[in-house]
Formats: structure tokens, sequence, C-alpha cells
């Protein structure tokens, strides 16, 4: 069964750093795309960044610069890495495996739980 968890989100302040993480049971992270992608209160999905199979990170303009997505094989997780949050990053924050490297939410098929992110001003 595929599965994925989402874990790290937390409340901090603006201007700090976190890290996400996305642990895959099921089937090995390094065969697909994953994405993340984040959606705050009352507002759709949107894409945050993501990462293929052979370890290229693609970022939304609006995190270029400040977020980072990595791959551990071994532990079969995908990192997304924070820096300078600023309120504007509050969401709930998801992974999802996809087959290309898209923006869509439409086409990643296997979705976490999520994991919320709060950033206060």
């Amino acid at each position: 069964q595929v599965q994925f968890v989402e874990s790290g989100g937390d409340v901090v302040q603006s201007g700090g750093s976190l890290r996400l993480s996305c642990t895959a049971s099921g089937f090995a992270l390094d065969s697909v795309t994953i994405g993340w992608f984040r959606q705050a209160q009352g507002e759709e999905r949107e894409p945050v960044g993501c990462i293929s199979s052979d370890g290229r990170p693609s970022y939304a303009n609006s995190v270029k610069g400040r977020f980072s997505i990595s791959r551990d094989n071994v532990k079969n997780t995908v990192s997304l890495e924070m820096n300078s949050l600023k309120p504007e990053d509050t969401a709930d924050y998801y992974c999802a495996s996809g087959s290309y490297m898209r923006r869509s939410p439409a086409d990643y098929n296997y979705w976490g739980q999520g994991t919320q992110v709060t950033v206060s001003s």
C-alpha cells in the first residue's frame, strides 16, 4: 500500500526556519517525481516545488531562494527546507507523487495528509 507521511510542521516566527519531511512506504521515492504543495485557509492548493526522480529540484517563484528540496533515498524521504519564512507561507503543506515535474495538483496521484505550518509576524 502506497502511503505518504508528512511531518515537521510547527509554529515559527517570521524569519525563522523549518524542515518538513515526506516519508513514503510501499514504493521507492527515487522512482517518481515528488511535489510539495501548500494550501492556505480559503485558498486553492498551490505548488511549492518538486524534485525529479534523478534529484533535480524546481521551485515556485514565491519560494525560490528561500526553500530547498532534497531527497534521501536510503531513508526513502524527501525534505523541504524552509528559510526566511514569512507570514504568507502559513499553510498546510503536502507532498505527493507524480510521473513528471508538473505544477498542477491534478498531475499528482498519491498524497500525504499534510502538515501545518504557521508563521507569526
